[in-house]
């Protein structure tokens, strides 16, 4: 493992219930401090005593903050792949706008919980091998999931079923996210319905 991989890695893994305890003391705070303080002034002694332990302790799960900021992205989009399959996996309304407005809702459910924390992540996160690889796996199997269900939807008029799902899927990720980070808050009722309203209208022109 490189001296960079190493930097960005948990140190120690849980074996234990009292270890994985700690971890998770430590990514609660964390994501507390960072939402409070920002990237820059969420410091590890700033983690460590929000977690209530000393920096001795923090520092025999996590070299540095940014490891502690790559687990929190890591987890964050565990959550979301997690909602989506439930969301794939339940059965979807018949309407194309009602679908949609399905993983639309998912996406701002997955974001929506504290807008400075996802500000940081999105900003400031090492982008580490192994998180642009899992954000890749999620975006392939997201793509070829809304390709069959464009193919398949008897509203759906697009040609190019391709290229619209991976406009679907990047535009609703990247959107969301982006509105909820942004410094000026957005409601989200009205975030969902616009969005919904304008990719049933890109898939159903004709």
């Amino acid at each position: 493992m490189t001296s960079e991989r190493r930097r960005l890695h948990p140190r120690k893994q849980p074996r234990q219930a009292r270890a994985e305890l700690t971890r998770q003391r430590i990514l609660t705070a964390a994501a507390q401090v960072f939402a409070e303080h920002g990237y820059a002034a969420g410091t590890t002694n700033r983690i460590a005593e929000r977690a209530r332990i000393s920096i001795g302790s923090l520092y025999q799960y996590y070299p540095n903050k940014d490891a502690i900021l790559l687990e929190l992205v890591s987890r964050h989009l565990d959550a979301g792949i997690t909602a989506t399959r439930l969301s794939t996996q339940a059965e979807l309304p018949r309407s194309i706008e009602e679908i949609l407005r399905v993983f639309v809702r998912t996406a701002i459910e997955n974001h929506r919980e504290d807008p400075q924390l996802l500000r940081v992540m999105f900003e400031q996160a090492p982008r580490s091998p192994e998180l642009l690889a899992k954000i890749e796996r999620q975006e392939r199997d997201l793509v070829a999931f809304a390709r069959d269900l464009l193919d398949q939807h008897p509203e759906v008029t697009v040609a190019d079923t391709e290229t619209a799902a991976r406009l679907v899927v990047s535009t609703v990720e990247l959107v969301v996210h982006q509105q909820i980070g942004a410094p000026s808050p957005i409601d989200l009722d009205r975030l969902e319905h616009e969005l919904v309203a304008m990719l049933t209208r890109y898939l159903t022109a004709g």
